[in-house]
């Protein structure tokens, strides 16, 4: 896809969210189901079912996905399919490129040996490796706006309101 054809098919999008704000609010959502075997969680992905357990770090078998390592899955997938759309749109010559991430835990904070140790990543590093020949001024920008534009970075960067509630 070039930058035509990006904006083309972005435009009556971006016409109809400043026409009603309203459209473009969308709730989306992810659900899963306990297994009742294990200490598991059935996600379902919309094209297959995810089971998710303890990490190893917790008394976890490991043949379970971490949802630690899935938050940095998500968040690699957001920012590379963002900085793709960004590159296209700003006709950024770009060949092969790769994203990591990578986060620390204290895993005492999970498992409640130490009250003073956070629950939750510490710190996380986002790294991008892009084969280009395109000046540094426009590396930058390309950072810069796939960074504000990517909706799991921006969503970690600035916590959401958030609700917890049983059934």
């Amino acid at each position: 896809m070039d930058a035509t054809a990006l904006k083309a098919m972005q435009a009556p999008l971006k016409e109809a969210y400043r026409d009603d704000a309203a459209r473009a609010l969308i709730t989306l959502r992810a659900r899963g189901t306990l297994d009742d075997q294990s200490i598991a969680c059935k996600v379902e992905t919309g094209r297959a079912l995810a089971v998710a357990g303890l990490h190893p770090a917790t008394g976890g078998s490991g043949l379970e996905l971490c949802s630690g390592d899935m938050l940095l899955e998500a968040l690699v997938a957001c920012a590379g399919v963002t900085l793709k759309a960004v590159a296209t749109a700003l006709e950024f010559k770009l060949g092969n490129a790769t994203v990591e991430a990578e986060g620390d835990l204290d895993f005492r904070g999970t498992l409640g040996v130490a009250r003073d140790a956070p629950v939750g990543f510490r710190e996380i590093r986002l790294n991008f490796d892009l084969d280009t020949d395109e000046p540094q001024e426009r590396i930058d920008s390309l950072m810069k706006l796939t960074e504000r534009y990517c909706v799991v970075f921006q969503t970690i960067n600035h916590k959401p309101a958030l609700s917890v509630s049983a059934n």
